[in-house]
């Protein structure tokens, strides 16, 4: 059985709702769509508001063929395959197809360059939707090519619309002796998304028989929401949940854990990027001056996951998982920030010792900025013992090396130069 949301989807402009600033009467992409003169476009908005039932429906309505892709698992070679079957099917007399592609932020430079051709030469009409802002994440060549539509989140009348509308209508649901009494835990869950409301009226509607009754109460939503929803949700509470055990599996070096919750995410279409720059965090905070290898791997994988896109960037954020959980651990780097920070909080910042001053003037060089100061590059090993710290603390150590071979290397050089700070 298909679920609730996808046998309640609209299929006519009439019965979509939540956009009416768009798709109300008289509104401009009303009106472009009566006149089948449908432009390219990137439908920008947040989860559960319409974005693929709209594109849906604008084909409907205009009677043009439909292709879709999604870009949580299409690469290149799926798009160009794409095209190559619209052109195949095209005639002289035939309207062009629309293309929509659905998460289209997550497509990469080359991905998204890919479409360009089809889109300039009218072969299709492009459809995107994304939960991003496009000006960030869509190509500019690209983005000058199609017109952006802001869709915004439903509003509380228009959800309980679809409630009700459902329990009136769906073939499943109708028949069955459904009541709400409150609606305030099935909105507060949703938060304004269409489709995860569906699915909590659906699970709700799934605990009696066609022969009993419900009556759907705060309560009853949170006690049987809480038992029944443990899919991965990539913007509720396992969003945070399975982030935090991936983080904590690296950390704790562990690369079978790390990857098991990196499988998690990935198969729930979590965003690639979001992963990689925890990876990135991950590799200064935890691994940080114990191997600074990481930092540079966990960079590269971002700038790699961003160009080459998905199902491949799975393949690269399992290496560099795998790599920072088999590294050596130090957290040093935080902590020594941290530390650092917590005294300019509390003490202010002391005055900069006059010799390390900047002096670009005259009146600055005659109240003796800069005066004294020592130039490392000009004496032996490219160091001279000086004081770099406000008088007031003198001797204040920060940074303290973690216990792992490359920062007891730090700690034995520190020592030898710096015999103030005890090393």
């Amino acid at each position: 059985m298909r679920p609730l949301a996808e046998r309640m989807r609209p299929t006519k402009l009439d019965d979509y709702v939540g956009q009416d600033s768009l798709t109300g009467s008289g509104a401009v992409l009303r009106n472009a769509i009566e006149a089948d003169n449908i432009p390219s476009m990137i439908l920008w908005g947040p989860p559960g508001v319409g974005k693929t039932t709209l594109a849906s429906i604008i084909a409907q309505t205009v009677k043009r063929p439909f292709f879709k892709l999604s870009a949580i698992n299409s690469g290149v070679k799926d798009i160009r395959e794409t095209i190559k079957k619209i052109k195949s099917q095209r005639f002289f007399d035939h309207p062009n197809a629309i293309l929509f592609i659905d998460e289209i932020h997550r497509f990469s430079k080359s991905q998204q360059d890919a479409l360009l051709g089809a889109v300039e030469d009218g072969t299709v009409t492009l459809i995107g939707a994304t939960t991003e802002n496009p000006s960030f994440e869509v190509n500019n060549a690209l983005l000058s090519r199609a017109q952006v539509y802001v869709l915004k989140p439903l509003e509380k009348d228009d959800l309980i619309g679809l409630i009700t509308k459902a329990l009136a209508e769906d073939e499943f649901l109708k028949v069955k002796d459904i009541k709400v009494k409150e609606y305030d835990a099935m909105l507060r869950i949703s938060g304004g998304d269409a489709r995860k409301l569906y699915n909590v009226l659906e699970i709700l509607a799934n605990t009696i028989t066609d022969q009993e009754s419900l009556l759907i109460t705060n309560q009853l939503v949170e006690t049987v929401i809480k038992e029944n929803i443990t899919q991965y949700d990539k913007s509720g509470e396992q969003h945070y949940d399975i982030i935090s055990a991936f983080i904590k599996s690296i950390r704790g070096s562990d690369p079978n854990a790390a990857l098991y919750y990196l499988a998690a995410m990935l198969h729930g279409g979590e965003d690639i990027k979001f992963i990689a720059r925890r990876l990135i965090i991950v590799a200064s905070e935890d691994i940080g001056l114990a191997n600074p290898n990481a930092l540079l791997l966990a960079n590269a994988c971002f700038q790699s996951c961003h160009q080459i896109g998905m199902p491949e960037a799975r393949i690269i954020l399992s290496e560099t998982a795998i790599y920072l959980a088999n590294s050596p651990k130090s957290n040093s780097a935080y902590q020594a920030i941290d530390d650092a920070l917590a005294h300019i909080r509390k003490e202010g910042l002391a005055p900069i010792p006059l010799h390390l001053r900047n002096a670009p003037t005259k009146l600055m060089k005659s109240l003796e900025y800069g005066k004294g100061y020592q130039y490392a590059h000009q004496y032996d090993g490219n160091f001279v013992v000086a004081e770099f710290l406000p008088e007031k603390i003198a001797a204040t150590k920060f940074y303290k090396p973690g216990k792992n071979p490359a920062e007891e290397k730090n700690r034995l050089e520190l020592r030898k130069k710096w015999k103030k700070y005890r090393y």
